[in-house]
């Protein structure tokens, strides 16, 4: 493992996806979505996924070049048509007017859909924190998790993320998790690693389950706190395609399949501007005062930190300079 400061991850990451095709924007976008997401040790979210970017960037499976189109249909409703492009330059888009909506109205909504994958959804909800707003986002994926007591794949991890801004242009509490018991990809570096995963995790192709993350791969996932989670995970899945016009996670296929049809997913985000209430800003403290009485015990998200550099193993760093370097 050797270091690499973020600035270098950030660089690297623009230069392969514009040597791929995609346009300055999305390139520029997309690169400090993975610059954070390493930055806070999110490496699934990080350059886990630069290479299928770019290959998808190649075949067409996302567009890197479209400009995402912006409309309100009504006052404190903001949706965003990303045309098959990344998600990250939609999000901005929309950012600005979703949340001038939530100044002036108390609260909006911002529907991004189209939209390729957008990997970290917490991502996107701290940007709305970090303006003054609450965010709260849904997104699906595609199929992995199975209704409790079933076997078959009905939708995807399916996260839900919020967000809470502090009022000094940080973060008092973030928590971004998917309504799986796990995320994918956890299951898929098990693999790659040769380790076991925990029971409670997955189930295997006959709905028995499992340790063996080969099996949990042919088989499909379980909801966190079963029924509960499956709840939450429907509510995702409803949001996210239902108030996007995007496709239900039975229609997604692999996300990081090189070939095949966009992603076409629905990311749904609620802000809500706090200063719309006298007592929020004292009940906020007061609940962080309680929440953290007990040594070790925090709010979620309150003390993260970024990163100014982090390891990086031998095989994705010479990637990431072939990725830029090459001639696809």
């Amino acid at each position: 493992m050797a270091h690499h400061t973020l600035d270098e991850i950030e660089a690297l990451t623009k230069k392969a996806l514009l040597n791929h095709g995609a346009a300055p924007f999305p390139a520029a976008e997309v690169a400090r979505a993975v610059r954070v997401a390493e930055g806070h040790g999110n490496k699934i979210c990080g350059l886990y996924y630069v290479e299928s970017y770019c290959l998808q960037l190649g075949s067409g499976r996302v567009k890197g070049d479209v400009t995402p189109v912006v409309t309100t249909p009504r006052p404190a409703v903001v949706h965003v048509d990303a045309g098959f492009g990344f998600a990250q330059p939609a999000f901005a888009h929309g950012l600005v007017p979703a949340l001038d909506a939530a100044r002036q109205y108390g609260t909006a909504t911002l529907a991004v859909g189209h939209a390729h994958t957008c990997t970290s959804l917490g991502y996107f909800t701290e940007q709305i924190a970090q303006a003054g707003c609450i965010g709260i986002g849904f997104t699906n994926a595609s199929p992995i998790v199975a209704a409790p007591g079933g076997k078959s794949r009905v939708i995807g991890t399916n996260p839900i993320a919020f967000s809470v801004p502090d009022g000094e242009g940080g973060l008092a509490m973030q928590f971004d998790q998917s309504t799986s018991a796990v995320a994918l990809g956890k299951i898929t570096m098990a693999k790659a690693l040769g380790e076991k995963i925990p029971l409670g995790w997955a189930l295997d192709a006959n709905g028995n389950p499992t340790t063996d993350p080969d099996a949990a791969l042919q088989g499909s996932l379980e909801s966190v706190g079963g029924a509960k989670g499956w709840g939450f995970g429907l509510m995702a899945e409803i949001l996210a395609a239902g108030m996007t016009g995007s496709v239900l996670s039975q229609n997604v296929k692999p996300l990081k399949a090189p070939q095949g049809p966009p992603h076409d997913l629905g990311q749904y985000y609620m802000l809500i501007d706090p200063d719309a209430s006298t007592e929020f800003r004292a009940r906020l403290v007061a609940l962080a005062s309680v929440a953290g009485q007990d040594e070790g015990a925090r709010m979620p998200g309150q003390y993260r930190r970024m990163a100014e550099e982090v390891e990086v193993s031998e095989p994705t760093w010479a990637r990431l300079l072939e990725l830029a370097n090459d001639a696809p």
